[in-house]
This record gives C-alpha cells, structure tokens and sequence, in this order.
C-alpha cells in the first residue's frame, strides 16, 4: 500500500515540480527579457546593460560552492521554498520603489543580484533532490521534463515579454510575476523532498563539520568517483571549447552574413525547438540503455555541427539558402544538446549518493561558468584576429579529439561493464528508437 501512494506521490511530483519550473524559468527569462530592453531604452548604454549580465553571472559563481553546501546539510524542501519566496519579495522590493520614488538602474542591479542568487540556490537544491522527488525508473522523464520547461521558457519568453513590455507597464508587469512566483510556492509546499531520498544523516557528525569541511569533503568524494569525473571533465572542455560557437555563431550571423534580425531569432527558436521536441520525446520513451556511449556519439556530432556553422563563409551561397540551412544547423544542434544532456544528468543522478549531491552538482556549476566567461573572452579576442570558419573547424577537432580521448573505448566499459564482453565498443549500436 505504502509502495502504491508513492508511486502516486511520485506522479504528482512530476508535474509539480515541471510546472513550478516553468513558472520560475519562465518568469525569470520574461523579466529579464523586459529589464534588459528597458535598460538598452533607457540608457542607450551597452556598458549598462554588459553591468546588468555581471549582476546575474558574478553572483552565481561566488555563491554556487555554498548552495551545495545547504543542500546537503539542511533541509531541502525549507531551501527551495525560502529561495522561491526570495524571489518574490525581491520583485515585490523592486515594485516598491517604482511606485515610491521611480525605477532606478541602481535598484534593478541590487534585484538582478538578489535574483541570481535565489535561482542558484533554488536550482541546485532541485537538482539534487530529483532522486528523492520521483522513483528510479522515471528519473529520465523528470530531467526530460526539466529540459522541456526550458526549451518551452527560450521558445516563449521574447514573445510574451515583447507582448506585455509593449502592452503593460513595468508594475503590473511586476506583478504579474509576483503572483507568478507565489503559485511556484504553493506547489513546492506541497511535495515530499524525502519521498525516495536515500541520505545518511549524523546529527553529531553535522555539527562537528564545519562547511570548509563539508566542501573538502565534497571535493574528496569527487576524487574516489573516476567515473563521475570523468563525465565533469568531459562537460567542462566541452563547455569551454563551445566558446567558438556561442561568440561565433552571432559574429558569423550578423557581422559577416548580415542576417536580419528576424530571421537570426528564428534560427535560434529552431534551436530551442529540437530541444523542446526531443525532450518530449524523451518523457514518453524507455530508459536509455547506454547513456555515457550515447553522449559521446552526441558531443561528435555536435562538434561536426560546430564546423558546419562556418561553411557558408567557404562557399557562395544565396540568402535564402543561408536562412535555410543555418535554421537546419541550429534544429539539428537543439536535438543534439539533449542527446548529450539528459542521459548524463540521468547518469549522474544515479551515481553520486544523496549525501554529496548539493556539493558536487554546486562544484560542477562553479567550474562551469567560470569557464564560461573565460571562453567567450579568448574566442571573442580570437574572431577579432582571425579568420571565423578557420576558429570553427579547430575547435571542432579539439572537441572531438578530447571526447574522443577522454570517452575512449575503455573507459566506456568502466562506466557500462555489461559491454566489456562486446567486440569494438564503437561498433556497438545504442538504440534510440
């Protein structure tokens, strides 16, 4: 019987947690699409709204290591509600002030700054508790599910925040989103963080642990998991080599194309639906059997697609052609971000032990995006200089090289021992049907 209601509980989970993301992610992209083009209208300043970004990216990163930290030591369920109501009453702050005395650039950084800092602790507190929410079998589905919000908030977002930007002013704006935000805590009150959670906990231990302990701790589990750090080295030189598309495909795009705006947005809607579509599909389709073997097939073929952004500076094409072509590039790269994403995040959910995911899942993020900035800054320096498709193919070849070594036949068995006994593991075929 016990087993029947958390199966149930489990179900209800699912849509809880995938709507009080929507809410959240949706929210947040649609308030960032208006304060951004409220700052570019207001101001005419690019180093205006590049402050804006820092206020959202700088805050993330200090605060990442620390969120790990909580997750694993305090409860989850308090965490993700504390920070969703954090949101709240920092928009609520923020309409306070237009409607006393005026939006001014100083308060939209301090609410940007509160706001990065709630998402952080909000998504790496939900990112860990996933295995606790919902039973093993339907882990998938959940981080599915997870990608599908986002994919439908990129889809989404620029249209519905043009539409109310244009037709609302910024306090009702505003309150729409607080009311928004309170829905997100309603639901998340609801839900059962513990309802499969496997954690050991030692009271004594806790409090004898200091948190500089509990991070090395994190850092030390890291150390004995050959598998899971293989997987977060992979993810980080991917990250940091897809710095060549991220500055790339915008300069190639815009400067050297001379795209139209509108047609360089559908190109990049066409990314956020093949993320939206295999995602879907992905919530109704089996476990995948291979995910680490099915992830490096993934990365080659987005490091092929990387290359194929250049080609249209090789050859002479029309304009239609271009449109045409760049929207099937960035279609295709949308299915393959999944492709690589979901089963390593399914992955990873099962192997690292409730205890140290809060650390290791805030470690992973830490690294990330101060790789990020670094990339973009190299390769922003890079297009400056040299030729753009030249920059493209190298990286490409340094992405496949590195998945190539990094995922080679060997440590493919160590992660699926079912197929040390397959003859040429790169022969063997993942089914994805």
């Amino acid at each position: 019987m016990e087993e029947v209601y958390k199966i149930k509980k489990a179900t209800y989970h699912l849509w809880t947690f995938t709507v009080s993301k929507l809410i959240s992610t949706f929210g947040a992209q649609v308030y960032s699409f208006a304060i951004s083009f409220y700052i570019l209208q207001m101001t005419g300043s690019a180093t205006s709204f590049a402050t804006n970004l820092i206020c959202s990216i700088l805050p993330r990163t200090l605060i990442s290591p620390f969120t790990g930290y909580a997750a694993d030591r305090y409860s989850r369920k308090k965490i993700v509600i504390i920070a969703q109501i954090g949101t709240t009453l920092a928009i609520g702050g923020l309409l306070i002030i237009i409607l006393s005395s005026g939006l001014s650039l100083g308060a939209i950084y301090a609410t940007t700054c509160i706001l990065s800092i709630t998402s952080t602790f909000s998504g790496v507190t939900f990112t860990s508790s996933i295995t606790g929410l919902v039973d093993k079998e339907r882990i998938q589905r959940a981080m599915s599910l997870n990608q599908m919000s986002i994919s439908f908030a990129s889809i989404g977002s620029p249209a519905v925040g043009g539409l109310l930007y244009g037709t609302v002013s910024m306090p009702v704006f505003l309150i729409l989103y607080m009311a928004a935000s309170s829905i997100a805590v309603i639901l998340e009150s609801t839900m059962n963080f513990n309802l499969f959670a496997n954690r050991k906990k030692d009271d004594n231990a806790e409090q004898k642990e200091s948190m500089w302990q509990s991070m090395r701790a994190g850092i030390h589990y890291l150390k004995l998991q050959p598998i899971v750090m293989s997987m977060i080295w992979i993810g980080l030189l991917v990250n940091f080599l897809f710095g060549a598309f991220e500055v790339g495909y915008s300069f190639i795009l815009i400067e050297k194309l001379k795209m139209s705006s509108i047609h360089f947005g559908l190109t990049e809607g066409a990314f956020a639906f093949g993320m939206l579509l295999l995602s879907i599909y992905l919530t109704v389709r089996k476990e995948v059997r291979f995910p680490f073997l099915l992830s490096k097939r993934g990365i080659i073929g987005m490091g092929i697609t990387m290359a194929g952004v250049g080609f249209p500076l090789l050859v002479s094409l029309s304009y239609n052609i271009v449109f045409a072509y760049y929207m099937f590039i960035m279609f295709g790269f949308g299915l393959l971000v999944i492709i690589v994403n979901t089963p390593l995040q399914v992955m990873m959910q099962k192997l690292i032990d409730d205890d140290f995911k809060g650390r290791v899942f805030s470690i992973l993020e830490t690294m990330a995006m101060a790789l990020m900035p670094l990339g973009m800054v190299i390769y922003g320096f890079m297009y400056d200089i040299f030729p753009a498709q030249w920059i493209l193919f190298l990286s490409s070849a340094l992405l496949i090289g590195v998945v190539l070594f990094l995922a080679r036949p060997s440590v493919i068995r160590q992660v699926h021992p079912e197929l040390r006994g397959v003859k040429g593991v790169k022969n063997h075929t993942e089914s994805f049907s």
